[in-house]
């Protein structure tokens, strides 16, 4: 049997605005036949439980999509089977998840039941004191990047300015044309979903595009901050709501309101911004570079501005993504005060029986 598609994408992320959550979209509850939601604290076996059970559906042939961690890209903090309408999360902080619908949709698995209490109990002390450090490593980490982010909009200030807005409304306009094209407002908005493409984690800027921007159609938006390339995508975005078109949408890193990336499956259709942060890998079917729209000669009065600016915003992010490196230290320091206590055998059964189950 062919292995299952898969797909990867971030649910949380590390941002501007602090640890920022789209989990309500990683399967909404419309869609879902089972949420299985996995409780216990770190080093219980949550990513690992999850990791096994992907790998016994996908090769039986089922989509997957992944949900990864932006604290560590390698774990995983939710699996989604889309077309059996199932899903198994992380239910534990920062996103903290409780069911919705219990019984009917939703299913707490507690794993914390299959580990020694006494044995965390005697490093009560240091599981706090551990816990301590790591939240106020991650606080300063979103400090570094809110300062980075602040640098940022300066030169998405200036940018904007010297942009000829007139031109780029054109150009958006006929590509709104382009994607809907005989497509008739319909009575009944469009669904949409929420999501990170890309997060700030210990590993650096991590992005999962090619695996999202697969479509027959791929739009491709280059430009710098302030340029405009959201507005493209947002009037895209509304057009398809209006057109009764289910949407998904991918968000900044930085900004986790800022719309960078958008897949309209109905229409075979995406809609990527490609810079220096972010790139997907994918040979476009129509290339929009909103540089063009620049003028040169305002810009050049501003370039120490522009210059001293992008450099003092990555030398505040890099020392965000260094701080969250130290905050991944920290929790890989706390799961080792649980990892000896677990008993491991009863998850593995666990994890056999909800397989069996799925």
């Amino acid at each position: 049997m062919a292995k299952g598609k898969e797909r990867h994408m971030f649910p949380g992320g590390n941002t501007s605005k602090g640890f920022f959550s789209y989990y309500d979209f990683v399967l909404p509850q419309e869609k879902a036949k089972r949420i299985l939601i996995l409780k216990g604290g770190p080093g219980v076996g949550k990513s690992s439980f999850m990791k096994k059970i992907a790998a016994g559906l996908c090769g039986e042939g089922c989509d997957i999509e992944y949900m990864h961690c932006s604290s560590d890209p390698a774990s995983f903090d939710g699996i989604v089977f889309p077309d059996k309408g199932v899903a198994i999360i992380d239910g534990t902080a920062p996103h903290i998840i409780d069911p919705k619908t219990p019984g009917a949709i939703d299913e707490i698995i507690n794993l914390g039941q299959f580990w020694n209490d006494e044995g965390i109990i005697e490093n009560r002390d240091k599981i706090l004191a551990t816990n301590q450090q790591t939240s106020e490593l991650f606080q300063r980490a979103y400090r570094y990047i809110q300062a980075a982010y602040s640098i940022y909009k300066d030169n998405e200030v200036i940018y904007n300015k010297a942009m000829n807005h007139g031109k780029a409304n054109v150009i958006i306009s006929e590509t709104v044309d382009r994607v809907f094209e005989g497509i008739g407002i319909s009575e009944i908005e469009g669904k949409q979903r929420h999501l990170f493409a890309s997060a700030i984690t210990p590993e650096g800027l991590v992005n999962y595009l090619s695996s999202l921007i697969t479509t027959q159609e791929r739009i491709v938006l280059k430009g710098n901050p302030g340029t405009g390339t959201e507005r493209l995508i947002e009037r895209i975005r509304s057009a398809a709501i209006e057109r009764g078109l289910y949407t998904e949408s991918f968000y900044c890193a930085l900004n986790p309101i800022r719309l960078e990336h958008l897949i309209i499956p109905e229409l075979d259709v995406s809609i990527t911004t490609s810079n220096e942060f972010h790139n997907a890998d994918v040979k476009p079917t129509l290339e929009i570079d909103f540089n063009e729209f620049l003028d040169q000669d305002m810009l050049n009065k501003y370039k120490e501005e522009t210059k001293f600016n992008r450099k003092e915003f990555e030398t505040l992010l890099n020392r965000a993504i260094k701080t969250i490196q130290q905050a991944k230290e920290k929790h890989d320091e706390l799961e080792s005060f649980y990892v000896p206590n677990m008993n491991f055998s009863e998850v593995q059964k666990c994890q056999e029986e909800i397989l069996k189950r799925l």
